[in-house]
């Protein structure tokens, strides 16, 4: 006869694989439904929906994970105390091995559960727009945008390369790197010599 806590184990263990399963359905295609979803974790569409009640609970689960992943990264890489440019590249480089997975929460933030991600994803939203202000206030980054504006097209040039999958190989972590500190105002030289030998994980 099973305990609680192993019934409880079980329940957890089968939950955390429905949301990585997610992950990967709603990165290869936004628009699928809980059916695909349960297909693809091996279980019935009644056990997706007994930990997940809608599809929008599932997407809110998925953000809030997440939010929570990158604000550690993020809380963690400014308490260096490095410039924000080097700071920038540190928080790319540690966020990298996920951009890839995330990167499905910017497509559907721009449909119909917009609102719900957009709000779910403000505690991320505001540390970007932090460190943005701190480089631009030091004149490491362009001040021709607000912080939040610029902080959000540099991000989104991360997300927009991680989901390019060229077959050659030739976009990836290092010209992400280069390309968002580009957009932030860094010079080439700089934003090259910062990404330097970076080690990145592949997303």
């Amino acid at each position: 006869m099973p305990t609680e806590s192993s019934r409880a184990r079980s329940m957890n263990e089968t939950r955390d694989r429905i949301l990585d399963v997610a992950l990967d359905v709603l990165g290869e295609n936004p628009d699928a439904g809980m059916g695909d979803i349960a297909s693809a974790a091996g279980v019935v569409r009644r056990t997706v929906y007994g930990h997940f009640p809608s599809r929008l609970d599932l997407v809110r689960t998925l953000t809030e994970r997440a939010v929570t992943e990158m604000a550690a990264v993020l809380t963690e890489v400014n308490a260096s105390g490095a410039e924000a440019d080097a700071t920038w590249v540190e928080f790319i480089a540690r966020v990298w091995p996920v951009a890839h997975r995330y990167r499905v929460l910017l497509a559907l933030r721009r449909g119909e559960y917009g609102e719900a991600i957009h709000s779910l994803l403000g505690p991320v939203d505001e540390l970007l727009a932090d460190l943005v202000k701190r480089g631009q206030d030091s004149d490491v980054f362009a001040q021709h945008l607000p912080a939040g504006i610029l902080s959000q097209l540099a991000y989104g040039a991360v997300f927009a390369i991680a989901d390019s999958e060229l077959p050659d190989g030739t976009l990836g972590a290092r010209a992400a790197t280069i390309t968002s500190l580009l957009m932030l105002g860094v010079p080439e030289t700089r934003a090259i010599a910062l990404v330097g030998d970076q080690p990145y994980a592949a997303p």
